[in-house]
């Protein structure tokens, strides 16, 4: 449905809050909230898109609300990070004074101008030791951001997210950039908006948080997202209480989703369940006559195969831990997941893994049932636990190498020209030859060939050199060598003996 003209008003804004890991996105929020969410992040990073609102009194006195999302720093986020920027208004970019300027920094600035969205500058940590305000404002302006007073446009402000310093006129800020964006929405149409993320939860089933870009919805309706629908039965906001209706700009959890609605996905709001399963239907099949069924490419290449489950607690950690799966493929490494869900490690897991060799089982912020513990054991199915994203990428590099077939290799280290058998059984002899090209020494692994036919393989036991013994010769020398290689016939005058090593990587 078509919004009104007439009947759109202004809306909130939602805002991203983006940057480097440890800069203090998540204190700044917190400080916003007036919560504590940061000590119960695992590693002190946040992990999930969450998506909160809140009310701030402007300089003038004028009450407004933002709603914020507050998107993960670690480089293995970026797909969360880039979807935080793409269903949002505005940006804050936050930038530690203590450390500038740093890879996930310009990450996350390239999200933003992909998303067309304005932003401004947050230089957080200014309470610290060696915050280096002008430094880094020159960090900034070098790598293009040029900010207000520094040949540019871009408005900052100085914080501190402990104190709190600083804060309200960056709120001021943003609500000013928000004036000139004109931001406005129709309250009398159907909701849509944007799953910003989904979960399993044992006890409640499948949920997602929705942020709700234009239209309202209320309780006893249903929404469609995907091929997932779900009744507006509990919809709550993102303290957890319960509510009745919302509206734009509005981030709100609604439990009872048919399936996991996929992360990204445009919501709509139909007023019968009937109408949700036509609508959902209709992308299922249009999903299908779309779908291009596709080979796994390893199976007809020499590309070593990891075989990989991973069990999440929520829908965009899959995401990032696919990501960071995908950093350790190379053109001799594929990583093939076998299967991806929420929710925790289950006994169907272990069955699944067991029929591929070697298969790891990642379990990110989730247990693992005790029946399929038991039956990991016994089959010998290996599963690993994480809760912090970096610990996984640390891990996860030893593991594929521990996996990976070794390739074997062989390095000639010499080539000799048998002269004349002296003695032979089919386990040893003695010849003379001579060496035409590198050395050969004693303990050499050696090749016997009569032209291009393997003979035999075996070792060097003893040369000698004239009437001397000698642990190795070079090229253009005659010498006599005691060998031990498996032949089934005598060696003969021109047969060839190649020394060489091998190698395993």
């Amino acid at each position: 449905m078509t919004a009104n003209a007439n009947k759109c008003i202004k809306r909130p804004p939602v805002v991203t809050v983006m940057g480097h890991i440890d800069h203090g996105k998540s204190t700044l929020l917190d400080y916003i909230r007036k919560t504590k969410i940061v000590e119960g992040e695992a590693g002190g990073i946040t992990q999930h898109l969450s998506a909160y609102e809140v009310e701030h009194t402007s300089s003038s006195g004028e009450k407004r609300l933002i709603t914020f999302l507050d998107t993960p720093g670690h480089e293995a986020f970026q797909h969360l990070r880039s979807r935080g920027s793409s269903v949002a208004d505005l940006a804050i970019l936050v930038v530690a004074a203590d450390d500038g300027v740093k890879p996930q920094t310009l990450q996350a600035l390239k999200a933003i101008e992909e998303a067309n969205i304005p932003y401004l500058v947050a230089i957080s940590k200014i309470d610290k030791n060696n915050a280096d305000i002008e430094k880094t404002k020159s960090s900034l302006v070098e790598h293009g951001i040029y900010l207000e007073g520094m040949g540019g446009s871009i408005s900052y402000s100085l914080i501190d997210s402990k104190s709190g310093k600083g804060i309200p006129e960056l709120l001021d800020l943003l609500l000013l950039a928000t004036d000139m964006e004109e931001l406005t929405g129709d309250p009398t149409v159907p909701a849509t908006g944007t799953v910003i993320e989904s979960r399993c939860d044992p006890k409640r089933g499948i949920s997602a948080t929705l942020l709700i870009k234009n239209g309202s919805l209320k309780t006893g309706a249903y929404v469609v997202a995907g091929q997932a629908y779900a009744p507006l039965r509990i919809v709550e906001n993102f303290l957890g209480n319960k509510i009745h209706e919302a509206t734009f700009s509005t981030p709100i959890m609604v439990v009872g989703f048919s399936e996991n609605p996929p992360v990204g996905a445009t919501f709509i709001t139909v007023p019968t369940k009937k109408e949700a399963l036509e609508v959902a239907h209709a992308v299922q099949l249009s999903s299908i006559s779309n779908k291009v069924t596709n080979s796994e490419v390893s199976e007809s290449t020499d590309r070593y195969n990891v075989p990989v489950i991973i069990k999440s607690d929520v829908v965009g950690s899959l995401e990032a831990i696919k990501h960071e799966l995908r950093k350790h493929e190379d053109e001799n490494t594929s990583i093939h997941i076998i299967y991806e869900g929420v929710g925790k490690i289950a006994e169907g897991d272990i069955k699944y893994a067991s029929g591929k060799k070697d298969t790891i089982i990642i379990g990110f912020n989730v247990g693992t049932d005790s029946a399929a513990q038991e039956l990991a054991l016994r089959v010998g199915v290996e599963i690993m636990h994480f809760s912090i994203i970096y610990e996984l990428t640390d891990w996860i590099q030893g593991a594929i190498e521990a996996r990976r077939p070794k390739i074997r290799r062989e390095k000639i280290l010499g080539t000799a020209k048998i002269l004349k058998c002296f003695s032979f059984t089919k386990k040893a002899q003695t010849v003379g030859c001579r060496v035409e090209t590198g050395e050969l020494s004693v303990k050499d692994r050696i090749i016997i060939k009569k032209g291009d036919v393997e003979l035999g393989r075996g070792r060097i036991l003893s040369m000698k050199s004239g009437k001397t013994d000698t642990s190795r010769v070079g090229e253009n020398n005659d010498c006599g060598l005691q060998m031990e290689v498996a032949l089934e016939t005598e060696p003969v005058y021109n047969d060839s003996i190649i020394a060489f090593t091998v190698t395993e990587n």
